[in-house]
This record gives C-alpha cells, sequence and structure tokens, in this order.
C-alpha cells in the first residue's frame, strides 16, 4: 500500500470534532465559567432588589455613622461616640490577638503533651493520653462554657480578690489584673533595640547554619538569640534611664483600681482554644516523631548525644517535614474556632461586627462579606507563612 493511500486512510479515521476529548474540556469548561458567572450574576441581581424592596440601603456608607455602643476590651481608642468603622478595627485586633496568642500557648503545650505521650515513664504517658482522649472528644463550646461559667465566675469577688506574688497580681471573678508598664519619655529606644533585636536574630541563625555546614562548629544560637531579643532591650532601658515604670492594682472598698484587667471572657476563651487545639497538635506531634526512623535515634546515641540533645538536635528537625502540614491546619481551625467568642460575649470580630452592628444597622450583606473576607486573609496569611516555613524545612540536596 502506497504512503498516499494510508495518508488517505488516516484522514479518513479522524475522530469527529464533538469526539476529540480536548475539544470536548475546553467546551465544558467555558460552559461552566459560563454558568458559575450567570449564577453570581442572579444572586447580586436578586440581593439588590430584595434589599430595594425592603427599603435597606446598600453600601458601606454605614461605617461612618456612630456606633453608640460601649465594648469592654479595646486595643486601639474607642468611645460610644466612635463610628461603626473603628467598632470594624476593633472586633478585629481583638480577633487576631485572641489568635496569636492562642496559637503561641497551643503550640507549646501541643509538643509537650506528644512528648510526653513518648515517654517511657508509665505514669507521665498514661496522663498525657488521657489529656488528649479527653479534651479532643469534648465539644469546644461546651470547653469555654466550662472556663468561663464553671472556673472563672466561681472566683472571688473583687473585694476578695486573690493576691498572688507578692500582691502584684490579683486574680477575681472580674478578670487577672496585672502590672501595667508606664512608657515615659525616652522608652522609644528601647523599642528601637526590640526590632533590631528581632531582624539582627534571623540572621544570626541563618549565618550560624551556614557556619555549622562549612567547619561542624555549634554556635550557641539559643543564648544569642536571647542576648539580641532580651538583652539589648534592657540594655537599652538602662541606659535611656530606666523611662518605664510598672503601675500596680491596689485594692479598694470595691473594686480594684490601676494596673492593667484582662477580662474574664479573653481568659476563659484563650484557655479553650489552647488546651483544645494543643490536644490535636499533641497527636500530630507524637505522628511526625514516630516518622523518624528508630535508627537516628540509636546513632545519636552511639555518638554520645544524650536523650535530650538527640530529641532536639536530630529528631525534632526531621520530624518537623512530617508535622508542619497538619500543624497549619490546626492553627487555621483555631483562628476560626475564635468565633466562638459571641456565646460568652467577648468582643472579637463576629460579636460586635457581625453581631450588635449588624443588629443595628441592617447591613447584613455588607457585614457578613466583610467579616467573611477577614477570616479568609488571616487563614491565607497563615498559609503562606507555614507553607514559607515548611519549604524551608524541606530535604535539600547537597
Amino acid at each position: 500500500m502506497s504512503a498516499e493511500t494510508q495518508d488517505a486512510d488516516l484522514e479518513s479515521a479522524k475522530v469527529p470534532l464533538w469526539n476529540d476529548p480536548k475539544v470536548r474540556a475546553l467546551v465544558s469548561q467555558v460552559l461552566l465559567i459560563i454558568l458559575v458567572f450567570w449564577f453570581g450574576y442572579e444572586i447580586v441581581t436578586n440581593t439588590l432588589v430584595n434589599l430595594e424592596r425592603q427599603k435597606i440601603a446598600s453600601g458601606f456608607d454605614f461605617l461612618n455613622t456612630t456606633a453608640s455602643f460601649g465594648i469592654i476590651q479595646t486595643l486601639v481608642p474607642y468611645t460610644e461616640a466612635s463610628s461603626y468603622g473603628r467598632v470594624f478595627v476593633v472586633g478585629l485586633l481583638n480577633t487576631i490577638l485572641i489568635g496569636v496568642i492562642g496559637i503561641f500557648f497551643a503550640t507549646i503545650l501541643g509538643f509537650i503533651v506528644g512528648i510526653m505521650r513518648l515517654s517511657k515513664n508509665w505514669v507521665v504517658a498514661k496522663v498525657a493520653t488521657v489529656y488528649v482522649e479527653t479534651i479532643r472528644n469534648l465539644p469546644l463550646l461546651l470547653q469555654i462554657f466550662f472556663w468561663y461559667f464553671g472556673v472563672l465566675s466561681a472566683l472571688p469577688t473583687a473585694r476578695n480578690s486573690l493576691a498572688l506574688f507578692n500582691e502584684s497580681v490579683f486574680l477575681n471573678s472580674r478578670g487577672l489584673y496585672l502590672p501595667k508598664p508606664i512608657f515615659e519619655s525616652g522608652s522609644g529606644l528601647i523599642g528601637i533595640a526590640l526590632i533590631v533585636g528581632l531582624i539582627a536574630t534571623p540572621i544570626m541563625l541563618r549565618w550560624a547554619h551556614k557556619r555549622q555546614d562549612a567547619t561542624g562548629q555549634q554556635f550557641p544560637t539559643f543564648w544569642t538569640a536571647v542576648g539580641l531579643i532580651v538583652g539589648l532591650p534592657f540594655l537599652a532601658y538602662l541606659v535611656s534611664g530606666l523611662p518605664v515604670s510598672m503601675e500596680y492594682s491596689t485594692k479598694g472598698t470595691f473594686n480594684l483600681t490601676g494596673g492593667l484587667q484582662v477580662i474574664p471572657e479573653f481568659v476563659a476563651l484563650l484557655l479553650a482554644l489552647s488546651v483544645y487545639t494543643a490536644s490535636f497538635i499533641a497527636e500530630i506531634v507524637r505522628a511526625g516523631i514516630l516518622a523518624v526512623s528508630h535508627g537516628q535515634t540509636e546513632a545519636s546515641h552511639a555518638l554520645g548525644l544524650r536523650n535530650g540533645p538527640t530529641l532536639r538536635l536530630v529528631i525534632i528537625p526531621q520530624a518537623l517535614r512530617v508535622i508542619i502540614p497538619p500543624l497549619t491546619s490546626q492553627y487555621l481551625n483555631l483562628t476560626k474556632n475564635s468565633s466562638l467568642a459571641v456565646a460568652i460575649a467577648y468582643p472579637d470580630l463576629v460579636s460586635v461586627f457581625a453581631g450588635t452592628v449588624l443588629n443595628q444597622t441592617g447591613q447584613a450583606v455588607e457585614i457578613l462579606l466583610m467579616t467573611m473576607g477577614v477570616y479568609l486573609t488571616l487563614s491565607l496569611v497563615t498559609s503562606l507563612f507555614m507553607n514559607w516555613y515548611n519549604a524551608k524545612m524541606a530535604l535539600t540536596e547537597r
């Protein structure tokens, strides 16, 4: 058979256009995109029509309206004469505050409990097991109620406050009272020193890592980091003439005056979120450590390393490659679970903005879109950071 005859047969055997997988895939994707845009257009149009029918104004002009209600915890200046826009900022900062501190304590507690679960001490291992199996199987909302109504509300009244640390800290049903730092003229130098220390620390760690790879010699990174982050600001504090003083709470007839008050809603939510999330982090840490070959431990012991340095220098760095991805999910869960604060009236974004402001203005669409946008942004930022850190911890060939 000639080549021309074979080409003619191949042309006649070509697949019809409507049966071509590439063409069908392209058409289906285009149709799906059109369907999604049409669905979104219908939702927006229907929403605007319903809002106009109910005579509810749309837009974000309401953010300039006076709020006319108080908030029990604010990180920025706020009064009842402030606008709804300022309420949004207050709620956002309170949400970020509880999320960042909660992640910090949950990570520490989770790592400790996860390592305890692998302890050769029977009592220590069983205590950690009971903690994990109990806490993670109880609803988070129930644990928030336990800390708020069962523990903190049962504390003494302000008149009978519990005095701690030589009466520098007080604890009662109205919260925790701590010494409040008073910054005077010249205290800016301390902040500059702290920023310098925070910038210099990762640079030092990177240099120490390269130095160890090149020479095999370890550098005292921990104490150097402590010196940069703590020692440098303290030196600036001394040089600038001690410009920071402490204001302590004092007992009055019926209440405490002065100092820094940490409201019980914040304490209860922080305890519940940290303890609950730590139970999941503990299992992640345990699984990550078990994923490292036991031969790594035996090799470390053969080189003369004790259990502590073996865990810190050999096992944990390798386990982090397994721990970080699921750990990211727990950080995201903690941030989103903080929205349960509305149950105990902690003034987070959901409580004061998606709750009080929405009830006063009726701007449900705008307020809920802003609230969802905040949680989406916080989740994406957390994911980006953890993905970056995971990439830094990944194994690289030399």
